[in-house]
């Protein structure tokens, strides 16, 4: 039996989320007018019935206090009770017997109450009382006079107040039909800009314009908001752009490599075919060629596989975790010393702890030595040395070879740039670059400058972080417990 009564609130929930944003509004400025004017309605007839009311005593008192004193001067029994003119108050005078007099002509008015009968015993001195027995409701007001009492009554009319909820009821259907309209006005006005928006981001999805600004306008949170849409729309720019350059430049240096690579397997392709591959080729000239080609392939896939990770940009599925620099840094020398065996590696390190990406940091210190293997002499060890610096961790790694001219200094981590000096070299320009990304992602700074040995000096600086507590001993009586 309950589940009907539980699907009304379903369907009506589901209906207004059905409706738009103008419609809620509309709705919710009508219901919001209509309450309010309900509530000012029974509000005013309240304080309208009570003033109504106090008038009613107040001038039954006055009536009561006159007909009291010409009771007085004349007697109970002898004064004066004009006849009924038909409409107004209603008067009548309570004999010490209990009898009563009232004014010819006049519409009889309901017995003498218990209470009023005590006022005219003297029991009291006045009474206000309310008789609703008949189909007219009167207001009777006692008043003790002489040895009975005198009453003044009046009908209760109600009229007043149905007349002035009737022009309130009128009123307030005029405010709920205006309250419509205008709730529809300023939610029109008010959504205008939200409008707009929804206009222009559908331009920019139709046609993949992101120079398509949307105009500031408004206040509040429409300004926000639509700066916060432009401000997405410049980071969607500038990301489209560095793909757009990053395939440039992609393109640019694989041409190279690839160029080569190609050239030497179709020499070879055409000498096998030809039967004149001995001959044309010796077996020195022929292993030198291999030797190119396993070269050339070596710095492709090193290309290739230093842009995959640059175009991965900052997006990583490696969590962050305290580590010991120390550590990483260890671990990307022996990964150097591996690959160019020719080249020493000479560590200079203390424990100190960072909040980073194991994988990526030890990439970029494998980079950073990598690239002072290339200019270093074979006589000349890299050094990499590692220390705490007041809120900071300083690595560095120098070389002895000849140093960076101070004119490539500044574009020393841009990607793909290689001085001139070193074009000779292997190496596709993104090393350094991939450096400075993972540096920036951890809340570093890299720096180049001149080494005491005449090399390059590759500085990065990352915040440090607090030593891991250390694991607490157990007591005597623990160790015994546990054994």
């Amino acid at each position: 039996m309950s589940r009907p009564a539980s699907r009304e609130p379903r369907r009506l929930t589901r209906w207004w989320r059905r409706r738009s944003l103008r419609s809620r509004l509309t709705v919710i400025a009508a219901t919001a007018i209509a309450v309010s004017v309900f509530v000012a309605f029974q509000v005013a007839s309240q304080l309208l019935g009570w003033e109504l009311q106090d008038s009613a005593k107040n001038q039954l008192r006055a009536d009561s206090r006159v007909l009291a004193t010409n009771a007085q001067r004349a007697g109970l029994a002898q004064v004066q009770l004009p006849p009924y003119p038909g409409s107004g108050r209603l008067v009548r005078v309570i004999l010490p017997d209990g009898s009563t007099r009232t004014p010819a002509g006049q519409p009889a008015l309901p017995p003498v109450s218990e209470h009023a009968g005590r006022v005219a015993q003297g029991a009291s001195a006045n009474l206000m009382e309310s008789d609703d027995s008949d189909e007219d409701g009167y207001l009777i007001y006692t008043l003790r006079a002489g040895d009975g009492a005198v009453q003044v009554a009046q009908v209760a009319d109600d009229s007043p107040i149905n007349q002035f909820g009737f022009g309130m009821l009128l009123i307030g259907l005029f405010c709920v039909v205006g309250g419509v309209l205008v709730g529809r006005t300023v939610a029109r006005t008010g959504l205008a800009p939200i409008d707009r928006l929804t206009a222009a981001a559908v331009h920019v999805a139709h046609t993949r314009d992101l120079d398509a600004g949307i105009p500031d306008e408004g206040g509040g949170e429409i300004r926000r908001l639509i700066q916060s849409i432009n401000d997405m729309l410049a980071a969607l720019r500038d990301s489209r752009r560095a793909q757009r350059l990053l395939a440039e430049d992609a393109a640019h240096e694989l041409k190279t490599p690839l160029t080569s690579l190609r050239l030497n397997v179709e020499l070879l392709i055409r000498l096998d075919r030809r039967g004149t591959l001995d001959s044309a080729l010796p077996a020195e000239s022929r292993t030198r060629l291999l030797t190119d080609l396993g070269a050339q392939v070596a710095e492709l896939s090193t290309l290739v596989a230093e842009l995959t990770d640059l175009a991965r940009g900052d997006v990583s599925d490696e969590n962050t975790e305290l580590l010991d620099l120390a550590d990483v840094a260890a671990a990307a020398a022996t990964r150097a010393r591996s690959r160019t065996p020719d080249v020493e590696v000479a560590l200079d390190v203390t424990s100190v702890w960072v909040s980073g990406r194991p994988a990526a940091l030890e990439r970029a210190v494998l980079n950073l030595i990598d690239n002072a293997g290339k200019w270093s002499p074979a006589d000349q060890p890299v050094q990499v040395r590692l220390r705490a610096e007041d809120a900071w961790v300083v690595l560095e790694v120098d070389d002895a070879g000849p140093g960076i001219d101070a004119a490539d200094v500044p574009r020393v981590f841009d990607r793909f740039y290689r001085a001139d000096s070193a074009r000779a070299l292997p190496g596709s320009g993104l090393g350094l670059s991939i450096v400075q990304r993972v540096v920036d992602a951890h809340g570093g700074r890299a720096s180049v400058a001149r080494s005491a040995r005449g090399g390059a000096l590759l500085r990065i600086d990352l915040p440090a972080a607090a030593p891991p507590a250390p694991p607490a001993r157990l007591t005597t009586g623990e160790d015994i417990a546990a054994c």
